[in-house]
């Protein structure tokens, strides 16, 4: 009996990648202190509970919300990252819609 190829679900691979990007800005973020200290502060999270929030998907679109907010950070993951800024709008939109001014 031949076997038919399992089907993919875009969204569910869009989510992954954006999961991976993520996780990628992440570990970006925690190469330098000074970059993380940041985060932490604007997070609000203990450093200690950083292992178990990663899991999470909405700490993870807090992670590409924070890195969003700053062009110059942006630029310098995305440089690290070697991808285009937009894919980080992109991967922040398939975690959690797309990103809403708070300022009218």
């Amino acid at each position: 009996m031949t076997q038919r190829p399992a089907r993919t679900n875009p969204a569910a691979a869009r989510r992954d990648a954006a999961q991976s990007l993520a996780i990628a800005a992440l570990s970006f973020l925690a190469g330098e202190p000074e970059r993380l200290a940041r985060f932490f502060d604007s997070a609000g999270i203990d450093p200690g509970a950083i292992r178990d929030a990663a899991r999470d998907a909405g700490f993870l679109l807090g992670v590409l919300d924070h890195v969003s907010s700053d062009e110059e950070l942006l630029i310098a993951f995305a440089g690290h990252a070697a991808i285009d800024p937009a894919e980080v709008e992109r991967a922040r939109a398939a975690l959690g819609g797309a990103w809403e001014r708070d300022i009218p």
